[in-house]
């Protein structure tokens, strides 16, 4: 089953909401209908400018993160209705500086997953695992019960319309990468464990890469298989660099 690339940039807590709107104009210039599928995820204030400046130009908005919760009484949560009424396609959920330095569990972010899927957002479910799992040789383990996670929350079907995101921890921010060959190994089995539950549903769902993506490594590791686009981080800020990740998929 053909699988159109997906490339996600990331722009975690950077920007005013002036400085998100020149850089997603400039996105949008840049990429001009070429490549992947594109999205982009500013923060929360500053969605709905982005919102604005990429509305029919190809370039789809998404959120770093959403409540598990409905609305109601959540100081400072941010409900996946909320959301959906700013033109949100796409969220985020379980981002491994999330799971990491904000303790979210694999319940967490099944909550999190079924409620934007309940609100009509297509959900990036991230998974990974830490350099001190992967030196202990527990990453497969790890990544294993994580994906089991949101499927026994969601279903097999209802996951092949979300998106999940591979991110070695130990490969983000810190300019070190999975070989593309390790990398494939590793989305080979993140597929191989949906398909467990639904053969067809492991043949749609798209599965990035997330770790230190650039554009001088993208085109190796979107060469693989089982790798589907990218969620870019640093290089998803410079406009150029992320029209080149988004070109450099097949």
């Amino acid at each position: 089953m053909a699988r159109r690339p997906l490339v996600v940039g990331n722009w975690k807590m950077n920007g005013t909401v002036r400085e998100a709107a020149e850089l997603a104009r400039a996105v949008a210039a840049g990429l001009a209908g070429e490549g992947a599928e594109a999205a982009v995820c500013p923060p929360f204030p500053c969605l709905a400018e982005v919102g604005r400046v990429v509305d029919g130009t190809g370039v789809a908005l998404g959120a770093q993160d959403v409540s598990r919760h409905r609305p109601g009484s959540h100081t400072g949560e941010v409900s996946a209705e909320m959301l959906h009424d700013l033109g949100c396609r796409w969220v985020i959920v379980g981002h491994s500086e999330r799971r990491t330095g904000l303790g979210e569990t694999d319940e967490t972010v099944r909550a999190k997953l079924d409620r934007a899927r309940e609100c009509g957002l297509a959900p990036i479910a991230c998974v990974g695992e830490t350099l001190e799992q992967r030196e202990a040789g527990e990453a497969d383990r790890v990544v294993r019960r994580q994906v089991d996670a949101l499927l026994d929350g969601a279903g097999s079907e209802a996951v092949a319309g979300c998106v999940v995101a591979y991110e070695p921890i130990w490969a983000i921010g810190t300019g070190r990468n999975a070989a593309p060959e390790d990398a494939q190994a590793m989305h080979r089995g993140i597929r191989a464990r949906i398909a467990e539950r639904s053969s067809a549903a492991a043949d749609s769902v798209r599965i990035l890469y997330g770790g230190s993506v650039n554009d001088n490594n993208a085109a190796g590791l979107f060469a693989m298989p089982d790798i589907d686009g990218g969620l870019i981080g640093g290089a998803s800020l410079d406009s150029g660099r992320f029209a080149a990740i988004c070109r450099a998929a097949p």
